[in-house]
């Protein structure tokens, strides 16, 4: 059996933390390539447009601890903050979302701690994404260490948002004008009608598409019977 330890029980340096969780986007990383391969030889579509991944700041680290109540310990940091390690998938289409997030659960060596879907249940800012929390592991020389990485699914619309949501969010430090705040609903909205239209046409064009690529084309008999001639004239039977 293998060796499996808690990073936050034996992992005293932070340096060693963040090179744990580097690891674990490399690995997740990897697992996104190969899932997108394979959907585009089995499809011929690929369902990821843009993956993204960033380590969250020691700055960012601390700041949420802070505002959670917890202090600013090595501990405290791997057990209460999910998102040091983020990876973010950007789709064009909703119908991607949970289809990945199905390859995703699916994988037999990431664990999914929890799920958050921002899409059936938008946060009254009208903020829209699909979360997983995971946990991969990852193999050292003499340990297993499961680490967390929390995976963003949203439509490239959502992405468009929510990127300015964070830009006015830490501009007024949470505390926005309202007239802000309801203009940005209301862009919320009419991103979530885009992204339903768009969902929609590639539907329609789908539909319109598939006779044409797995239909059975009928060749007339008089043109099969022409071939033959041709064929018996040339090989001489």
């Amino acid at each position: 059996m293998r060796n499996t330890v808690k990073y936050y029980d034996d992992v005293d340096s932070y340096k060693t933390i963040m090179f744990l969780y580097k690891a674990a986007l490399k690995e997740v990383g990897t697992k996104l390539d190969i899932l997108n391969d394979e959907f585009q030889h089995v499809h011929r579509y690929n369902p990821i447009e843009h993956i993204k991944t960033r380590i969250k700041t020691p700055e960012s680290i601390v700041k949420k601890l802070r505002r959670d109540g917890h202090e600013s310990t090595i501990d405290n940091m791997v057990q209460y903050v999910n998102d040091i390690a983020g990876v973010r998938l950007i789709c064009s289409f909703t119908s991607d979302i949970y289809r990945l997030a199905e390859m995703i659960g699916n994988q037999s060596d990431l664990k999914v701690l929890s799920i958050k879907d921002y899409i059936k249940h938008p946060k009254e800012s009208g903020y829209k994404s699909y979360h997983m929390l995971v946990s991969v592991p990852i193999f050292l020389s003499d340990s297993v260490v499961d680490t967390k990485v929390e995976i963003q699914i949203r439509t490239i619309a959502m992405d468009f948002w929510a990127s300015l949501e964070h830009k006015i969010y830490y501009k007024f430090e949470g505390n926005a004008p309202g007239y802000i705040s309801r203009e940005l609903r209301e862009c919320a909205e009419m991103v979530s009608a885009l992204d339903e239209k768009m969902l929609s046409l590639n539907e329609a064009i789908l539909n319109l598409e598939a006779p044409a690529v797995t239909g059975i084309i009928k060749i007339p008999d008089a043109v099969q019977e022409k071939g033959q001639e041709v064929r018996r004239a040339y090989v001489g039977t």
